[in-house]
């Protein structure tokens, strides 16, 4: 057994690119071009020595948070605030940046980035109110109501849309649950990254 001392900086293995398998190569490279990134994230080589549980988080992630009607980068603040609230501190850093990086989506004022203030009167009300439900249903998914769900259809969002929104609430626990358990830090890439 290992003392607090000696525990690994993660306690599952970092896979990188270069030692993982084909299956698990086959999807880090799925992961990097869907992400438009080009490295693996770190989120993803914790999770490079079990094929089976990496397709289907990615398979998940990426029907959940890259496809659908609502735009990504309501799906990104959403999970950025989630994560800082919960204290995430490696999903809060990376879901941040990907945020910034679409700032410009909502405000072409040079300075703008969207992270900063989430109350600004420059991002529509309706994000701010799906920021602030979606946030709810993650944290105290018991306190949602109707009246909620409401709220929802007359900022402008359909029950399509809706239902969209509320699954971020379940894919930022996973997101969350992973980085904090496997105890993975910010991708050097990932900070160096000019977006």
């Amino acid at each position: 057994m290992h003392s607090a001392a000696t525990l690994p900086n993660t306690r599952f293995k970092i896979v990188p690119y270069q030692e993982a398998n084909s299956e698990v190569k086959a999807i880090y490279e799925e992961t990097m071009q869907v992400l438009q990134l080009p490295f693996v994230l770190n989120w993803f080589k914790c999770q490079g020595s079990n094929a089976t549980l990496l397709r289907g988080n990615w398979a998940k992630l990426r029907s959940t948070l890259i496809e659908g009607e609502v735009p990504n980068i309501l799906k990104q603040l959403i999970i950025y605030n989630v994560s800082k609230e919960r204290g995430c501190e490696y999903c809060a850093h990376a879901h941040g940046l990907f945020a910034d990086s679409m700032s410009r989506m909502i405000s072409e004022e040079p300075d703008f980035q969207v992270t900063t203030d989430l109350d600004s009167p420059l991002l529509p009300n309706s994000y701010k109110s799906a920021i602030k439900l979606v946030t709810k249903a993650a944290l105290n998914a018991q306190d949602l109501t109707n009246t909620d769900f409401e709220k929802l259809l007359q900022e402008g969002f359909t029950e399509q849309e809706i239902q969209e929104l509320m699954a971020q609430a379940d894919l930022v626990n996973m997101l969350n649950t992973l980085a904090t358990i496997s105890g993975i830090k910010i991708d050097n890439e990932l900070t160096e990254a000019q977006f």
